[in-house]
């Protein structure tokens, strides 16, 4: 089913149309008709980027051979009442190529930090000292990273079917247009075909995300 999309750009005779409740009988004119395809195809194109964003999110959470201060993202900490990010209450730095050390800003939050990362599912068990938590990542099994990287690649597939329903429903926006007459057949095959090309290089652009990600888990 197509969306319910409001457009932001109507000629004046579809405005009026608008106004007494009427469906707009006829094509708009071609700079109102290509504003509206415009309009569905950077729409289907920002949510697209915001479903990379996501895969980027999640592959940064699962670890590799190197220690990096984004496998800590998502932990939180109770401060002064509040859940607050990690990275929020603490400076984390790169110690080794397999340790990560934190340093809070205010050292009673060092035992709620330990057991912060103890409770997530980073796999990792913290060590502290009287002003930092070490974070030391263990080396990866070649079954450690035959997992991780399965992992991966169903964080990438799943991106991969968030794009095609996007496209799908962009599509579905088009042809909507076409049936209400909003926009002639030409303009809606040119659309889609737009709309298939972005979704093919954002697909693309997943397919390098998840190939750093293996080339990192593949390092010793």
């Amino acid at each position: 089913m197509a969306r319910d999309l409001t457009f932001n750009i109507l000629t004046p005779t579809a405005l009026t149309h608008a106004h007494n409740g009427d469906k707009v009988g006829a094509p708009l004119e071609q700079t109102g008709r290509k504003a509206m395809l415009d309009e569905i195809r950077e729409d289907a194109d920002e949510r697209m980027g915001k479903s990379i964003e996501s895969l980027r999110t999640h592959l940064a959470k699962i670890r590799t051979g190197r220690a990096n201060p984004s496998l800590l993202d998502g932990i939180v900490v109770p401060y002064y009442g509040n859940d607050t990010p990690l990275n929020q209450v603490a400076t984390i730095t790169v110690e080794d190529a397999r340790t990560l050390a934190i340093a809070p800003w205010e050292k009673n939050l060092i035992p709620e930090i330990e057991k912060a990362i103890l409770k997530s599912d980073v796999g990792i068990t913290p060590a502290s000292t009287s002003d930092l938590v070490r974070v030391p990542l263990p080396a990866l099994t070649e079954e450690n990273r035959r997992d991780l990287a399965r992992q991966a690649k169903q964080e990438t597939e799943t991106a991969r079917i968030a794009a095609r329903n996007i496209r799908r429903e962009a599509i579905a926006d088009v042809r909507e247009l076409v049936k209400e007459k909003m926009v002639a057949e030409d303009d809606a095959h040119r659309a889609e075909e737009t709309i298939q090309k972005l979704t093919d290089r954002r697909i693309a652009e997943m397919e390098e995300v998840l190939s750093a990600k293996e080339s990192d888990l593949l390092e010793i």
